[in-house]
């Protein structure tokens, strides 16, 4: 593929981005809402296909592509308990959006602090998700850098393809904010869909068809059929990389604080259901593009260069191939920048405590933020792009941690700061011990577990041993009547 004509699609892609961004713009107010949740008025499409994009990264054509092509149909099982986690939107997604708006809350982080009375949680919990963030945004760096070199054969060099995501994801967030962020997100969710549709439907057609495909699959790589299939898939790996995963929508800060940007409930059903529709689909597209890129392109040493490698079979149209290329890059700077511009809220309202009535210093810290968590993400992918799947695994078994306290947070009365700040503590420590000196793999569910088991024993043991703080909001209380209005569970 002619890098020329790349480096012509990129420009386009950049320019078309920056037009976006700059119309997004126009809508701000100079207020850390608007910045941080555009105003809290995204409608359910655009925050629906927004939320999609964030979530269905690079990881999805590059690591689950990878996996499938490593591991066979045990992949299509770890997705589907990922997507079958994203049924906790329709529990957790109102509740979350009841409770914004009632207090004004910005960041998820802010939400646990108010609702257990304690600042030191909001601060403990913007720390956590620095930590366990930072190498996930190394996937997304990663990930750009190994499609781009790869499908021009080292002619955009690694460092090169890294930095073009950096600018991106930089510039568009600094523009407008969660604006930028979401307008540019649900143009580039349509681009990921489209291009990887059409892709995927040139790939099977040069194979010969749907029953060539499957009948070449099954014969000559029968054993990708099966679980656990040629050895990835085991039980235990299986346990250990989906039950963090299932949890996502509710760990990770950069999905759950998205649950505050809707104007009102219905687009919040509406968001739910675009997230539904598309993240099926584009599970059900990476894992066929894994299973093709085994017929092929078989043999290949690194499973993560399965997509450039197949991009590059002379079996999609060039103009196709472009057009995932701008739909893969698309998703990792979208995951990249909505990463970037939580930890930027974050750090700017729970760390440095930048509050109401200080929103010019609120917006400069997060843009500040902003910039070092992209830079720190690009130069740590630089020295490890080779282990994007067990990073992007290390930081949802350490996101995981939240997950206990958010849950008490709506439907537990009797948990208290002090059992979160153990849980958090405890949970997190145990999971950085366990695989940063203990050597215990992300594909050990010993780790999962462990962290899981830790961080609910101490949450549930210590909240009974003290008292809730005098200033704790009772979330189950206070929304109850607002859930019953709206006919919510």
């Amino acid at each position: 593929m002619s890098t020329t004509l790349i480096w012509i699609t990129l420009a386009i892609f950049a320019v078309f981005g920056g037009f976006v961004a700059f119309a997004a713009a126009r809508g701000n107010k100079g207020t850390a809402a608007d910045y941080y949740l555009g105003g809290r008025h995204i409608g359910g499409m655009v925050s629906g296909l927004s939320y999609a994009a964030t979530t269905y990264s690079a990881f999805m054509l590059v690591v689950l592509t990878g996996l499938t092509y490593r591991g066979g149909i045990g992949a299509l099982g770890f997705e589907l308990v990922y997507f079958s986690g994203l049924t906790l939107l329709v529990v957790f997604g109102p509740r979350f959006w009841l409770a914004a708006k009632r207090w004004n809350f910005i960041t998820p982080a802010e939400m646990l602090g108010a609702r257990y009375g304690s600042r030191n949680i909001s601060r403990l919990t913007a720390v956590l998700s620095l930590i366990f963030l930072l190498p996930y945004c190394t996937t997304q760096m990663a990930g750009i850098g190994l499609l781009l070199s790869g499908v021009t054969g080292g002619a955009i060099t690694l460092g090169t393809a890294i930095a073009i995501g950096a600018v991106l994801a930089i510039f568009w967030t600094l523009v407008a904010g969660l604006r930028s962020v979401a307008w540019t997100d649900a143009v580039q969710a349509v681009v990921m869909l489209v291009s990887a549709l059409l892709a995927v439907g040139f790939v099977i057609a040069a194979i010969g068809g749907l029953d060539a495909f499957a009948g070449e699959i099954k014969e000559s790589r029968g054993q990708w059929l099966d679980v656990p299939g040629p050895g990835l898939w085991k039980l235990p790996t299986f346990l250990a990389l989906a039950l963090p995963w299932f949890f996502f929508p509710l760990s990770n800060p950069q999905v759950s604080q998205r649950l505050f940007v809707t104007k009102d409930l219905a687009a919040m059903r509406r968001m739910i259901f675009w997230v539904l529709g598309f993240g099926l689909v584009f599970t059900l597209i990476a894992v066929i593009w894994g299973f093709a890129a085994l017929v092929l392109v078989p043999d290949l040493e690194n499973p993560s260069g399965a997509t450039p490698a197949l991009l590059g079979s002379g079996a999609v149209p060039v103009w196709i191939s472009l057009l995932l290329i701008v739909g893969i890059l698309a998703a990792a700077v979208s995951t990249l920048d909505s990463i970037a511009l939580t930890l930027g809220s974050m750090v700017a309202r729970d760390l440095m405590r930048q509050g109401e009535g200080r929103d010019a210093q609120q917006i400069f810290v997060g843009r500040v933020v902003v910039v070092l968590v992209v830079l720190f993400a690009a130069w740590f992918a630089l020295r490890n792009a080779t282990i994007v799947d067990q990073l992007a695994a290390l930081s949802a078994a350490g996101l995981i941690v939240t997950v206990p306290a958010t849950i008490g947070a709506f439907f537990w009365r009797g948990g208290t700061a002090w059992g979160v700040l153990a849980s958090l503590v405890g949970g997190a420590g145990t999971a950085i011990y366990m695989a940063m000196f203990a050597g215990i793999s992300v594909f050990n569910p010993i780790l999962a577990a462990t962290v899981i088991g830790v961080t609910v024993g101490l949450f549930v043991i210590v909240s009974l041993l003290t008292r809730p703080s005098a200033t704790a909001l009772d979330f189950k209380g206070e929304l109850s009547q607002e859930l019953k209005d709206h006919g919510i569970w």
